[in-house]
C-alpha cells in the first residue's frame, strides 16, 4: 500500500486538483425538468420523468435505484451521448446538446481492449482524440502508479484481475483529467472482497482529485459509503424520490458500515423503498 505522502507526490505530478470544493455554491452540473422517452407509438418507453437536481463541482453523488429504473439513462444523457426528449442539462453553464468533452466514464464491463497492452489501453481516449499520443505517456504511467499498476503497464488484460482491470478502466477515464466522472455500476460485476477494495480505493482517488461524480449502483452501502448525497430512484420512469445527504466523516472506513450513524441512512433507505413495493418484507 502505498502512504498518503507517496499519493499525494503521483497526485502533484498528475497536476489535479487539490484544492478540494470551491466555495462557490453555484451548479456545476444542472438538470432542469429533464424527461427521457424511448420509441414511438404504442411501444414508447417513458425512461427518465421531470428529473430536476444540482450538484455543486466537487461533490461525489451516488445514484441508487432498482433494475431497470433509468440511472444509466441518466448518465448517458449527463454525458451528451443520449439526447433528452424535455428539459435542459447543464455542465459549467453549457447546455449539453452534443456529446460533452470533459468527462470520464466507467461502466460495469471495463471494455479494456484485449489486444493492447494495458498502457496502450490508458491511452486509447487521446489517441482516438486525434492528440499527440506521446504527450499523455507519462501521465498515463503515473496515474496507474496512483492506482498501484505501474508493474503491469506492459501486461494484457487477460493477465489482470477483474479489479485491476477495472483501475486500468478508471486511470482511461481520467487520462485527459476531466472535471466530472460519470461511473456507472462500475464494481457490480466483482466479487465482494474486491468490491470492497475498490470503494476504498475511489474514495481515496476522489478526495486526492474532487472530480465531480455520478456513481450508479444497486447497492445501498456502496451508495452511503461513497456518496455525498444519495439521490435514492424510483421504479421507470425515474424520478429522485429522496435526495439524502450523507453526514459521515472523511475518509471513511470499511468498519463504518457497522455504525449507528451508517446503519441509520441504510434503514432509511430502506424504508423508502420498502414504501415504493422495491423492497417486500
Amino acid at each position: 500500500m502505498q502512504t498518503h505522502q507517496a499519493m499525494q507526490k503521483n497526485v502533484q505530478r498528475l497536476g489535479m486538483r487539490l484544492e478540494g470544493i470551491s466555495g462557490d455554491d453555484q451548479a456545476f452540473i444542472n438538470f432542469e425538468n429533464v424527461s427521457k422517452w424511448y420509441g414511438t407509438g404504442a411501444n414508447r418507453l417513458h425512461a427518465v420523468d421531470n428529473v430536476s437536481f444540482e450538484a455543486k463541482r466537487g461533490e461525489f453523488i451516488s445514484v441508487l435505484g432498482p433494475s431497470g429504473c433509468g440511472k444509466s439513462t441518466m448518465v448517458m444523457l449527463t454525458s451528451g451521448l443520449e439526447k433528452l426528449t424535455s428539459g435542459r442539462i447543464t455542465i459549467a453553464g453549457q447546455k449539453i446538446a452534443k456529446p460533452y468533452t470533459d468527462l470520464g466514464i466507467v461502466f460495469q464491463q471495463d471494455l479494456l481492449m484485449d489486444w493492447r497492452r494495458v498502457l496502450g489501453n490508458v491511452l486509447v481516449q487521446p489517441e482516438f482524440r486525434g492528440w499527440k499520443v506521446t504527450d499523455y505517456e507519462q501521465r498515463a504511467r503515473d496515474l496507474l502508479q496512483l492506482v498501484g499498476l505501474e508493474k503491469f503497464a506492459d501486461r494484457y488484460p487477460h493477465e489482470l484481475s477483474g479489479g485491476m482491470r477495472q483501475r486500468v478502466s478508471i486511470c482511461r477515464s481520467l487520462i485527459h483529467d476531466p472535471e466530472v466522472l460519470l461511473m456507472d455500476e462500475p464494481f457490480g460485476a466483482l466479487d465482494a472482497l474486491t468490491r470492497d477494495q475498490l470503494n476504498l480505493d475511489l474514495q481515496r482517488i476522489w478526495q486526492e482529485n474532487k472530480k465531480t461524480v455520478l456513481f450508479v449502483t444497486h447497492s445501498i452501502a456502496e451508495a452511503i459509503f461513497l456518496g455525498d448525497r444519495v439521490f435514492v430512484m424510483g421504479p421507470r420512469p425515474t424520478k429522485i424520490v429522496e435526495d439524502i445527504k450523507i453526514d459521515l466523516p472523511r475518509p471513511r472506513k470499511l468498519d463504518i458500515r457497522e455504525t449507528p450513524e451508517f446503519m441509520a441512512y441504510v434503514h432509511q433507505i430502506m424504508a423508502i423503498f420498502l414504501k415504493m413495493g422495491i423492497l417486500k418484507s
